[in-house]
């Protein structure tokens, strides 16, 4: 395979705390991907290094084979696939899959913003992982502020009151809803996964991400539903 500079972004892994990047036998990295993991001082490990002599479980204890009930949380931790951080990566597949599904649909600019937000999806993934915060930006050319006033007054913006979805609503925006719906039930699954037991939220930056996220795509659907 060869590995670009955005899917090296994606591929990076966690060990002993330094980002590193494994490189499978026979697996070669573009000019511009070795170029930026040079800049950012990330080590190319060999694909086989990937495995570790052992398994760590949170409890601390070692086991030399990973069970096939249980799954890496980061590094060399194994946890149970059952785990709410583990669920959540779950959810967050589940909404890029409906973004692929929904973009196939699509073309031009609704193409471009879904894309977008597949990248951001695709971006909370590895901050979760690698433990990074996520970066504050616009999303489909919206800061946080504006995109709140866009989704809660939608007819000031696009000609287009607040509507539920019909069937004579047609394919793309009930596709939209869909990537709505995913991104909900990640935002859930996130808010299980980063609350304690006294309701403090652990990762507000991935929560905050995930409710603009899910908004940003009620505002693709405003946009189509209105013509925009």
């Amino acid at each position: 395979m060869l590995y670009t500079e955005d899917m090296v972004r994606q591929n990076l892994r966690n060990r002993e705390g330094k980002r590193v990047f494994y490189l499978g036998k026979g697996d070669t990295l573009t000019p511009g991907a070795r170029d930026w993991l040079g800049r950012e001082r990330i080590a190319i490990l060999p694909g086989e290094a990937a495995k570790p002599a052992s398994y760590r479980l949170a409890n601390g204890a070692v086991l030399t084979e990973k069970p096939e009930q249980m799954t890496h949380l980061n590094g060399d931790v194994l946890v149970l696939k059952t785990h709410p951080r583990i669920r959540f990566r779950g959810a967050m597949d589940s909404l890029e899959a409906e973004l692929l599904l929904c973009a196939l649909h699509c073309d031009g600019q609704l193409r471009k913003d879904l894309q977008e937000i597949l990248n951001l999806a695709r971006r909370l993934i590895r901050c979760e992982v690698l433990n990074e915060p996520v970066p504050e930006e616009k999303l489909c050319g919206l800061t946080e502020s504006e995109q709140r006033s866009h989704s809660h007054r939608p007819q000031d913006y696009y000609g287009q009151a607040h509507f539920m979805p019909e069937v004579t609503d047609g394919e793309v925006i009930l596709s939209l809803n869909r990537c709505r719906c995913a991104a909900r039930a990640a935002e859930l699954a996130a808010a299980a996964a980063f609350t304690d037991e006294n309701g403090n939220a652990q990762r507000v930056d991935l929560l905050r991400a995930l409710n603009r996220m899910s908004s940003m795509i009620y505002i693709l659907m405003i946009r189509q539903k209105g013509g925009k």
